[in-house]
């Protein structure tokens, strides 16, 4: 495994862990500052989207959020790289013991920016999960 694999990997491990701990500020640092994130049915995302999304869902009366994310694959093209992943998101609502699971694909362009990479584009096709 190459050492790009290994920081994409680390990426991946980061954004899920700093998602769950409800760290906002380090799941921004994770993307470039032209990120656009492409969901079914929804307008496009950009940075400042998804921060004041994150923004005002994170504190005292945020969801809790956990998750699984298995990559499929990772191919690395100079500077640029895309992930294919199956990703699995469960948010249970503040003060709730109900929880929605949504699940699906992403597919991921990275960039590396400075000698670290980071997310660039994001096409989400998470659908509901009856459970």
């Amino acid at each position: 495994m190459s050492n790009d694999e290994q920081e994409i990997r680390q990426l991946v491990s980061t954004w899920m862990a700093a998602t769950k701990a409800g760290d906002v500020e380090k799941v921004l640092s994770l993307m470039s500052d032209d990120v656009v994130f492409l969901v079914p049915g929804q307008p496009v995302m950009h940075k400042s989207d998804f921060a004041a999304t994150a923004r005002a869902r994170a504190g005292a009366n945020a969801p809790q959020i956990d998750g699984s994310s298995e990559i499929q694959e990772i191919k690395v093209l100079g500077d640029w790289a895309f992930i294919w992943t199956k990703l699995t998101v469960k948010v249970t609502p503040p003060g709730s013991t109900q929880s929605m699971t949504r699940a699906g694909h992403t597919l991921t362009i990275l960039n590396k920016q400075n000698g670290k990479w980071v997310l660039a584009r994001d096409a989400n096709l998470l659908a509901p999960v009856m459970e």
